[in-house]
């Protein structure tokens, strides 16, 4: 009789949120032109669901595009993603987003979202950075029912703001703390 313990469970379950997390990612080819013509798409789809993203590009020294990231979890959970960093409209990096979890979640989802760095020292602190980890000092600007975006003055005044949309599955919420960020050459 085989007897399992916590610790295989917990790899296993670990094992297969990773696989359904690679799987269900479009974004698994690193190939550049995908990424670019997945950025445009999901710019083109933001500018037109939320208009008032366009002031917040506008103002921004830079933006994160990550058009997927894929996040899924039973117990332990993980989340992936590619992207590329946009400064003046032009793509000067490429990125992956990586992230564990570990508590109550059951479940799996797709989302975007988007980091819109407001200041030169938040976009340089985020380049030089060999592996940036957002943290609870983003400033979250929140869709509501695709009319409008909430994004106070205060808000504009914050050095990094994250818009999260398009989100589809099973699962309740997506943040982009403790996600960790990595530039990758595609």
């Amino acid at each position: 009789m085989t007897t399992y313990t916590r610790r295989a469970f917990a790899l296993g379950a670990l094992g297969a949120t990773a696989g359904l997390a690679a799987c269900g990612n479009g974004i698994g080819n690193s190939n550049a032109d995908t990424i670019e013509a997945r950025v445009d798409a999901t710019l083109g789809t933001m500018y037109a669901e939320f208009p008032n993203t366009r002031t917040l590009s506008d103002n921004s020294s830079g933006m994160l595009v990550m058009p997927l990231v894929t996040e899924a979890g039973l117990g332990l959970g993980g989340a992936f993603g590619r992207g590329a960093l946009r400064v003046g409209g032009t793509t000067v990096d490429y990125y992956s987003a990586t992230r564990a979890s570990a508590g109550f979640q059951i479940g799996a989802q797709q989302y975007t979202h988007v980091l819109f760095f407001m200041t030169d020292d938040a976009l340089r602190d985020f380049r030089r950075s060999p592996g940036w980890a957002a943290g609870a000092d983003i400033e979250y600007a929140i869709p509501d029912r695709g009319e409008t975006l909430k994004a106070e003055t205060t808000t504009v005044l914050d050095p990094v703001i994250a818009i999260v949309f398009g989100q589809a599955g099973l699962r309740v919420g997506a943040t982009v703390e403790g996600t960790k960020y990595t530039r990758i050459i595609p």
